[in-house]
């Protein structure tokens, strides 16, 4: 009888155990909100300098030879976006403030590297920016790695396109 009891309080303890770890990885619907929109504003505000320049004269007689065709672009930042809203998710789950500033700097570098190159059509000053953003995805992975592998991994396509990004850049000047 006893050992029967226990068995049954065991359980009991087990199915607890379980519920609750069922609980912990339960999303929370108003960050990942928080997440996407923010990266939606982001690669909204970027395409009203990028969008409306690709295919003027000044792009295409700049435009290095190794650039991929135009299809790709909406392809790889729709990807790279939705990776960068995933990985700050984690980072808001956290409530880590250091890599949430380093998000939000990010973002607005982002933003100003379509400002500079296609908006202000200045190569040169767009080139210098990316260096600054290069080292915001780096800092991005280092912090939020503290805190969430995930986070950190989820960037490292964002860091390698905009690697690629920096070199078209610099063959463009």
């Amino acid at each position: 009888m006893p050992s029967d009891m226990f068995q049954t309080l065991s359980h009991h303890l087990k199915m607890k155990n379980k519920i609750k770890m069922v609980k912990k990885r339960k999303l929370n619907m108003a960050l990942l909100a928080i997440a996407f929109i923010s990266v939606i504003i982001m690669a909204f505000l970027g395409s009203l300098f990028t969008s409306p320049n690709t295919n003027t004269t000044w792009y295409q007689s700049i435009k290095p030879s190794i650039t991929p065709p135009d299809w790709v672009f909406p392809i790889a930042w729709n990807i790279l976006f939705l990776l960068i809203a995933v990985s700050f998710y984690f980072v808001l789950v956290k409530k880590d403030k250091k890599s949430i500033i380093f998000f939000a700097i990010n973002f607005i570098l982002n933003v100003l590297w379509s400002i500079f190159y296609f908006g202000l059509k200045n190569p040169l000053l767009a080139f210098i920016e990316i260096i600054l953003l290069w080292l915001s995805i780096i800092f991005m992975i280092k912090f939020s790695y503290k805190i969430d592998k995930k986070s950190a991994y989820l960037l490292i396509p964002y860091l390698l396109w905009v690697s690629f990004a920096a070199v078209l850049n610099f063959l463009s000047i």
